[in-house]
């Protein structure tokens, strides 16, 4: 199960039900599939598909969906070894694609007839640029150790940083945003997951990451009915902030949670079904319902191509979806109104009417909102929204930074996606003492 992202570039698109039995050769059949899309042979990329994939994609929505991606990402250099695994009767190959300026993962399902019956992209974390450790990483001052999160079927791997020292510390809990997130946050040769643990960790406050369930357990996940945010990202939160208190190392009162993008758009329904956590961090946390959200974000990077027709066409489908999104009514299944931007229709029933800034108003917790002013993924309308809704909260602090992006990372002039694909950055120091100093204020 893919949702559209507000974190990773949101490209496409569609992964549709699976038939019986793998198909015998599904690599060859992926190199087929990447090689006419690489090569913009779209129509006979498309005569590929299954089906249920060509009723929802058209090579002119291939189209305008890839091709300012590839464009931006510089001469195709090499394509990697591919990984291949089996998701329910299907094949899922995993090809990665070196590019002058970034890589990204092409992942292509494959039937048992040897259709294509899913196609998605995303940066990927194996980045031909390695990640080096921003200066504020004091290796010395803390250990990380690997943990498991949660129970049961959904157990995921994740890494606790431990500050070196004695006493119980305080601890946070790192929420991911939306798409198939390791538990570093990789986009390319970014990690700012990474960033934000050993960067905290130096100052003394332990912090946990972990694999987010739609990339880890990605093949029992497509198997949920009536999936929701629940099954996406808050039960496993949760299930951290659990493992964080079970800790001797830990003060269990004074575990924090932090929500980045989707994460942050979720930290009401986080703390509400937890008030003793001790308070909340939200990093470019989505204010507004997640569909308009999705077509801003199409409509910003058109703006940047200089709105090309064809990128005018694919917004005006994006919002057509948006508007199905708004029209769907309770009862809706996958089956008769299938996915909407990747997500069947009970995800977006469940966030029917939900207001993230407005329903904080009621939690105990105090909070941190933070807002990059580039960010033009979750922007500063957002972050006023926030403000509107809290200005009230004494307990609740307000800071942007007007030089950072949607990754909390430096940048000049528009942000755009190279930025996050073409050299290595971190998280801004600022951020990182910000968040460390309001913790020691709140754990006195």
């Amino acid at each position: 199960m893919r949702i559209c992202t507000l974190f990773v570039i949101a490209l496409l698109l569609v992964e549709a039900s699976f038939p019986q039995q793998p198909v015998k050769d599904p690599v060859e059949r992926a190199r087929t599939a990447a090689d006419l899309l690489l090569n913009g042979r779209y129509d006979e990329l498309v005569a590929m598909f299954s089906p249920e994939l060509k009723s929802a994609v058209s090579p002119e929505k291939l189209r305008s969906g890839l091709q300012p991606i590839l464009q931006a990402s510089g001469a195709i250099q090499k394509l990697l070894e591919p990984k291949v695994h089996a998701l329910g009767s299907s094949s899922v190959v995993v090809l990665p694609v070196r590019f002058e300026r970034s890589t990204w993962d092409f992942i292509i399902t494959v039937n048992s007839a040897g259709d294509l019956a899913g196609l998605f992209a995303r940066p990927s974390t194996d980045s031909s640029i390695p990640w080096v450790p921003p200066p504020y990483s004091r290796s010395d001052s803390f250990r990380t150790e690997e943990v498991t999160v949660g129970k049961g079927e959904w157990q995921l791997p994740g890494t606790l940083a431990l500050p070196v020292g004695s006493g119980r510390a305080a601890a946070l809990v790192l929420v991911h945003g939306s798409g198939p997130n390791d538990r570093d946050e990789s986009i390319g040769p970014q990690k700012p997951f990474r960033d934000l643990a050993e960067g905290l960790a130096s100052r003394g406050i332990a912090v946990l990451r972990y694999e987010k369930r739609t990339r880890y357990a990605a093949g029992r996940l497509a198997t949920v009915k009536n999936f929701t945010v629940r099954d996406e990202t808050v039960d496993d939160a949760l299930a951290a902030v659990d493992l964080l208190r079970s800790r001797p190392e830990i003060d269990p009162a004074r575990v924090f949670v932090l929500g980045h993008s989707l994460g942050g758009y979720l930290i009401p329904r986080i703390a509400r079904r937890e008030p003793k956590i001790a308070g909340l961090v939200v990093l470019a946390g989505a204010a507004r319902p997640l569909e308009d959200l999705i077509v801003e974000q199409y409509q910003y990077q058109a703006s940047l191509q200089g709105n090309p027709p064809a990128a005018q066409a694919q917004i005006e489908k994006v919002k057509a979806d948006a508007q199905r999104v708004k029209a769907l009514r309770d009862g809706a299944s996958s089956s008769s109104d299938g996915m909407l931007f990747a997500g069947p229709p009970s995800y977006w029933l469940d966030l029917r009417g939900y207001d993230p800034a407005n329903e904080a108003r009621s939690l105990k917790q105090p909070m941190l909102i933070l807002q990059g002013e580039r960010d033009y993924q979750v922007t500063m309308t957002d972050f006023a929204l926030w403000q509107g809704a809290l200005k009230d909260r004494p307990d609740v602090k307000f800071r942007s930074f007007p030089a950072l992006n949607h990754l909390f990372q430096s940048g000049e002039g528009k942000s755009t996606p190279v930025e996050y694909m073409a050299k290595p950055g971190h998280v801004s120091p600022e951020v990182i003492v910000e968040i460390a100093t309001w913790i020691g204020k709140i754990t006195g």
